[in-house]
């Protein structure tokens, strides 16, 4: 209903709410007191419709009413009783009115909110599609029936699963009834949402889908830890039903909720932890700044951007090397974020010239680097990458914030350079060594932030035994005891937000990943959820790859570790490596690197990063295997 029509139903309303408390009040005798009655009649009609548009009851959708929207039924008919009380008691001593009953003005302000309230609920049950206890639904005032559809269970009661359920009831045309819930709140049980039943906790799942004969399971707990999302799944797959879920918090905070959004289960939503809850807050202290984001193309450096232009920065600079990921994030953003200047700068971070001119002329206020070299075993092959872009390329970005004023810095780094066996995680402890070396000097909020592994990143596990299970299989793993720490990307763009808010200046700060998982299982659990078993789609290990250990950890076994005010957050104090001065060092690793000096290079990142222990088979890029034997042979001798 538009609402000029409700306006002119709120006209009637306002006349039968005054005659009704005339007649209320003196019974059918009321034409006694007709000027009192159409002095009042004027009032009000001048009156209450003011104040119901100032109140907005005008701008509102009333098809959607919420409680919310009632309340402010009830305060702008409260409003317009006090209004009208206060002149009628003004105009008493003047004898612009002669004599009054108070009890008049009472009655019309309950009438007026029984009748206005009405109207509005009136238009929300006309409009309001309804449920039928058997599997057809039917629009009121309709004559024809819309199709059956699918029997849902919702699992989870809570305010996601009730959001789904009801734009099943909106949408007949998706051609789903949810016919239970399944939620462990005991308060819930036996009792009706949305006129659809609780009948118990998840463990009954097995028990409801063959008595209520279930076509499909949607899981609507965002917030519930991996091991529960992980025993529904498991059910399911076991009764050979289909089962979704409902999106994370960030996709919640994206406006994403709805039927329409509903994806099938995915490895992260089966880690065996809970999930990092999210906060719009946390990146508010980017709010109005010049945000620079190296290796903006990638998967962290993407979500980076997207989290930061949520914030509303004043300028968001994606630089990258990679000129198509660069452009695919920009155009995602614009469209989600078009009031948010976005500028995209095509630079190699190792080009220390057009660095610093880049930095001079934007003059960041922040700067989150997250461009780097991470693949283990290819770095591993390739030393020189490794350190001119992850130790020489950060060495020149942060120079370039110093110099710029910079006054906030947070680089991303790795539980690869933990007691590092490759050159990747060397040169990524170098890295971290940089940035806290650059806040010890200049007194300012540059910070390092480390994690593990990241579920769905380009070139990560889950990508590639997808990709493996779409083939056929088999699905390749290098050791089955091997565990990695994982942490979903929004989660850990969060977290890293977070942690760069707490910065004061060169501290470390690490993720809280939980447990780690081992891949073999990861493997498993992704196999199981594309529909096949491990009899059909088998898991083969081909053995450790150069640079890799069965294990990783978050922090050497002597750093300090101390809380933060963020549960998921920890301050990490690592001894340091050695006196020196720093830039000498990478100086010096940039020229080993230009000469392919793979023995100098690792005698020096040994020098700053005592724990590292280079892998003595990896191939140096430019050598072949003979070459790789005597290269062995030199370090033994060495």
């Amino acid at each position: 209903m538009r609402n000029r029509y409700v306006f002119l139903a709120d006209l009637a309303a306002i006349g039968t709410a005054v005659l009704g408390a005339f007649v209320l009040r003196f019974n059918w005798r009321f034409f006694e007191y007709r000027p009192e009655f159409l002095a009042f009649l004027a009032v009000a009609f001048l009156t209450k419709p003011a104040i119901f548009y100032w109140f907005g009851l005008y701008r509102r959708y009333w098809r959607y009413a919420t409680v919310r929207d009632l309340k402010a039924v009830v305060f702008a008919t409260g409003a317009a009783g006090i209004t009208i009380s206060l002149f009628v008691g003004l105009a008493l001593p003047f004898g612009i009115i002669q004599e009054f009953s108070r009890p008049v003005l009472v009655l019309d302000t309950l009438l007026t909110l029984l009748v206005v309230g009405g109207i509005r609920m009136s238009v929300r049950i006309v409009q309001e599609p309804r449920v039928t206890t058997g599997r057809e639904r039917r629009w009121p005032f309709s004559r024809h029936d819309v199709a059956e559809g699918k029997r849902v269970l919702v699992v989870g009661a809570g305010d996601a699963g009730t959001m789904v359920v009801r734009e099943m009831q909106r949408n007949p045309q998706l051609e789903m009834e949810a016919v239970a819930f399944l939620d462990d709140d005991p308060v819930k049980l036996g009792k009706r949402i949305y006129e659809v039943p609780v009948l118990g906790a998840p463990q009954l799942l097995a028990s409801v889908v063959r008595t209520e004969k279930i076509d499909e399971v949607i899981i609507a707990m965002p917030t519930a830890p991996g091991a529960a999302v992980r025993k529904v799944v498991e059910v399911c797959q076991t009764l050979g039903l289909r089962s979704q879920t409902m999106p994370g918090v960030f996709e919640l905070l994206d406006g994403k909720v709805g039927v329409s959004r509903l994806r099938h289960v995915e490895i992260a939503d089966l880690l065996r932890r809970r999930q990092v809850a999210g906060s719009v807050g946390s990146s508010s202290y980017v709010t109005g700044q010049t945000v620079v984001i190296t290796g903006a193309g990638g998967s962290i450096g993407s979500e980076l951007c997207r989290q930061i232009a949520y914030a509303r920065p004043s300028r968001l600079i994606m630089l990258g090397h990679g000129e198509n990921s660069l452009f695919e994030t920009h155009a995602t953003l614009h469209s989600i974020y078009p009031d948010v200047p976005l500028h995209v700068v095509v630079a190699d971070i190792r080009d220390q010239v057009r660095i610093e001119r880049i930095f001079q002329q934007l003059t960041p206020d922040i700067v989150f680097h997250a461009a780097a070299h991470k693949h283990v075993p290819l770095m591993e092959k390739n030393f020189e990458e490794a350190i001119s872009n992850n130790v020489v390329g950060t060495n020149i970005v942060v120079e370039a914030a110093l110099q710029s004023g910079a006054q906030r810095f947070v680089a991303i780094s790795t539980d690869k350079a933990v007691s590092p066996s490759c050159v990747m995680g060397a040169s990524k402890r170098m890295a971290s060594l940089i940035v806290r070396d650059a806040a010890r000097r200049s007194g300012r909020s540059f910070a390092v932030v480390r994690f593990g592994n990241v579920l769905g990143s380009r070139g990560s596990v889950v990508p590639h035994f997808k990709a493996q299970i779409e083939r056929g299989g088999p699905v390749t793993i290098t050791h089955p005891e091997m565990k990695r720490f994982f942490m979903t990307i929004s989660e850990a763009v969060h977290l890293v937000l977070e942690a760069g808010g707490m910065g004061a200046g060169g501290e470390l700060f690490v993720l809280n990943m939980g447990e780690p998982v081992r891949i073999f299982d990861l493997a498993q659990d992704l196999i199981r959820l594309s529909g096949f078993t491990t009899d059909q789609i088998p898991i083969i290990s081909t053995g450790i790859r150069p640079g890799e250990k069965l294990e990783e950890a978050l922090w050497e076994d002597d750093a300090m570790v101390e809380p933060t005010a963020h549960p998921d957050i920890l301050r990490v104090t690592e001894p340091l490596t050695r006196a020196g001065d720093l830039r000498v060092a990478v100086q010096a690793l940039e020229d080993a690197a230009q000469e392919g000096d793979r023995l100098r290079a690792e005698a020096l990142l040994c020098d700053w990063t005592p724990t590292y222990t280079p892998w003595l088979t990896g191939v140096p890029s430019g050598v072949d295997q003979d070459s790789e034997q005597n290269l062995a042979g030199r370090r033994s001798e060495a």
